[in-house]
């Protein structure tokens, strides 16, 4: 099993957060839970500027999460769309419904497919 490069596991709630993640930063993020060694991932994602407020919105919904802050929100898309492709991606093994999505007006690509390629022919 891939391993995810990222801080934790903690505990998914408000009081663990905060003392956690004390940097208001771009960030990514992986959700699930562990048995003794291995953290098992069901959902990836990303902030572009707060990643302690992204996380605040999962509370509830898993166990717990791993984490790290990136020095640009193009770090941190990267980040997220590696995790999506290690843990699960296309195949639907993890709870995101579809790949990670790039901000508006960007036209970042993803690290690992061509899924924001243009189409043949297209203009740019």
């Amino acid at each position: 099993m891939p391993n995810t490069g990222l801080n934790g596991p903690y505990a998914l709630d408000a009081v663990t957060i905060d003392r956690v993640v004390t940097w208001k930063s771009s960030g990514a993020y992986a959700l699930g839970r562990s048995d003794v060694d291995t953290f098992y991932v069901s959902y990836v994602g990303r902030s572009d500027v707060d990643v302690a407020g992204r996380l605040r919105q999962h509370v509830g919904k898993y166990a717990q999460f791993k984490f790290d802050y990136f020095a640009s929100p193009k770090a941190a898309f990267d980040k997220e769309c590696n995790l999506y492709h290690d843990f699960g991606g296309p195949q639907g093994v993890l709870d995101n419904d579809v790949h990670p999505a790039r901000p508006d007006a960007t036209n970042w690509q993803c690290p690992r497919c061509d899924v924001f390629q243009p189409a043949t022919g297209a203009r740019r």
